[in-house]
């Protein structure tokens, strides 16, 4: 099940709220269905498709190198990060959730350069999708819901409080917001790889 997060982008429900609103069986769930949902979306595209630099004017990655700031992210790119925001949230949501105070940036992403063909993308899918599963795995029963993640007064202002199932959420919702972009990003690479 794709989440609606339209409560929190819209209606300023704090994350930490609109979590109690989920099972743990319905996040597994969320999990699942974010990566095939970006399998079906990657379905009937090659290495030419998934490698293809878009046109992107909005384009801005403050933590890019300067020379990589303003450029549109290609598929392969896009997938690499949406999966490493999920995974962070994943292990923050496993460390929480058995009860440990912690904060700071769990978060790996892979070189985009160096993921060039479908067989690569798909994989990386997949195994994001075997690690996050097995976080919510290492959850005690019942896990711990009053710990919250160390976080600068600037996240919190922005995200609230995040528990365990916040920060598996925060993960979704960021795959969610960038789904739009996977899409525009094919029908580009699609339109130019034909003509």
């Amino acid at each position: 099940m794709l989440i609606d997060f339209s409560p929190v982008r819209e209606s300023g429900v704090k994350l930490l709220d609109f979590a109690q609103r989920f099972t743990f069986h319905e996040l597994r769930l969320a999990v699942n269905a974010y990566v095939n949902a970006t399998l079906d979306l990657l379905a009937d595209c090659d290495d030419a498709v998934l490698t293809f630099e878009p046109y992107d004017p909005e384009a801005n990655d403050p933590f890019a190198p300067e020379s990589e700031r303003h450029i549109g992210w290609n598929l392969a790119h896009l997938v690499l990060h949406v999966t490493a925001s999920l995974e962070e949230g994943a292990a923050f949501c496993s460390i929480l959730g058995r009860g440990v105070p912690i904060g700071g940036r769990l978060r790996y992403e892979p070189d985009w350069r160096t993921f060039t063909t479908r067989a690569q993308v798909i994989g990386r899918l997949e195994e994001s999708r075997r690690m996050c599963l097995a976080y919510l795995d290492t959850l005690p029963d019942p896990p711990h819901l009053d710990v919250l993640r160390d976080m600068p007064e600037q996240y919190i202002t922005f995200f609230g409080q995040l528990n365990a199932p916040a920060n598996l959420l925060l993960g979704l919702m960021h795959w969610d917001e960038h789904l739009a972009q996977m899409r525009n990003t094919k029908a580009q690479a699609q339109a130019a790889l034909k003509a």
